[in-house]
């Protein structure tokens, strides 16, 4: 997969994966104003236009970026699993996604709602499912 943020001067090559999900914690609402639209990447990304990305320190386990000229948001990366989870508004050129999987469903407020049957995670199964063990 091949996209860009909004101005160009960031894009980013990861492997092909048509399955999306959604987020809708808080921290995730509060960045982008509703559900944040994601694919699930892996290690394996190539990001150019590095010195375009910021980014912000969000947990202890994960950081967020966006591009510091137009201000798209680029990913949400899991820090010691290195794991790329991509905003799906950068791939416009020939990717169709099906939405599969809502994470935080019990944290998704009544004012909107995705016709579509996917997998829901509550807050707690997620953090059992993702978080890094605790020494």
């Amino acid at each position: 997969m091949k996209g860009a943020c909004l101005c160009g001067l960031v894009s980013i090559v990861a492997p092909d994966n048509t399955r999306m999900g959604a987020c809708h914690c808080s921290m995730c609402r509060r960045w982008g104003s509703g559900p944040m639209l994601a694919v699930h990447c892996g290690p394996n990304v190539q990001i150019d236009g590095a010195a375009h990305v910021t980014a912000y320190k969000s947990s202890d386990w994960a950081e967020r970026a966006f591009c510091n000229r137009c201000g798209t948001h680029l990913y949400y990366h899991l820090v010691p699993a290195n794991d790329f989870i991509l905003s799906a508004g950068l791939f416009q050129d020939g990717m169709s996604f099906e939405l599969q999987q809502q994470i935080f469903i019990d944290r998704k407020p009544s004012s909107y709602a995705f016709s579509n049957h996917t997998e829901n995670l509550t807050e707690a199964e997620v953090f059992a499912k993702f978080a890094p063990a605790q020494a």
